[in-house]
């Protein structure tokens, strides 16, 4: 299968596993990330995951030329059926963690756009090549890019098809480290690592809260604050680590001197 699921403790890893061709994506592929998603989502004992790209040549460069693109412009099949595979239908409030080598291009950037935290190669390339070819970046793209970063470096990747450094990426918010390429993937699993040894109740309050807030009124995103926020409070480890606080807060308290 060209999109593989391991596991390692709470850290799961999905990767695109067809190096010998950049890791296009061929429509089997899209169907088995998309049931990847849902089968970490639905596994209480993953709480964060890794996404990456077999081989060093590429995180993924996109639809496969010779199958997926045809389809799309034969008019023959929809592109809401690759909905799971983008994490357009909502609901997945685990951490994702990109680690980016190589190639990140069309709907591998897309992809890329669905995950919270992005550690990028040196040598890695991005590019939406998509309008270039006379069609959109649709995959999420059209949505998330302007809502992520600034609104003129959104606009300049999608309107050029231009391809950007890992370095222009970070420069303009799309990652949030680059490192060199022998350490992307070592530092994102420490990274999914350690948001796993987390309380599972804070981190996906704290993913909802973002992806679903943003675009409400303020007076009802602060009382859907308000009820997310309680909703953590009354959990079993909010209860435990604000006992286990109060406690080291109590020991540390000086002893009041009485003087006479």
């Amino acid at each position: 299968m060209a999109i593989d699921v391991s596991r390692d403790g709470a850290v799961a890893t999905i990767r695109f596993a067809r190096p010998e061709k950049l890791n296009a994506m061929t429509l089997a592929m899209y169907d088995d990330l998309g049931r990847a998603f849902v089968e970490v989502g639905r596994d209480d004992a993953i709480r964060a995951v890794v996404l990456a790209g077999a081989g060093e040549r590429a995180f993924c460069v996109g639809a496969d030329l010779g199958e997926s693109i045809p389809a799309l412009a034969s008019g023959r099949f929809d592109i809401s059926a690759w909905d799971p595979a983008h994490l357009k239908t909502g609901g997945f409030y685990k951490p994702i963690v990109s680690a980016i080598r190589g190639l990140c291009i069309g709907a591998g950037f897309e992809i890329m756009l669905a995950t919270d935290i992005r550690f990028a190669a040196e040598d890695a390339q991005f590019q939406l090549p998509e309008v270039s070819h006379g069609f959109v970046p649709a995959g999420g793209t059209l949505v998330r890019l302007a809502r992520q970063i600034a609104f003129a470096h959104a606009m300049e990747i999608m309107l050029s098809g231009h391809r950007f450094s890992a370095a222009q990426m970070l420069e303009r918010g799309v990652v949030n480290r680059v490192l060199p390429s022998q350490e992307v993937e070592p530092a994102a699993m420490a990274l999914a690592a350690e948001l796993a040894g987390r309380s599972p109740v804070a981190v996906q309050t704290i993913k909802e809260a973002a992806l679903t807030l943003y675009d409400l009124p303020i007076e009802t995103a602060f009382a859907r604050e308000a009820e997310l926020g309680q909703r953590t409070f009354t959990s079993e480890q909010a209860r435990a680590g604000l006992a286990s606080f109060a406690a080291r807060a109590g020991r540390a308290a000086p002893t009041r001197r009485e003087d006479g």
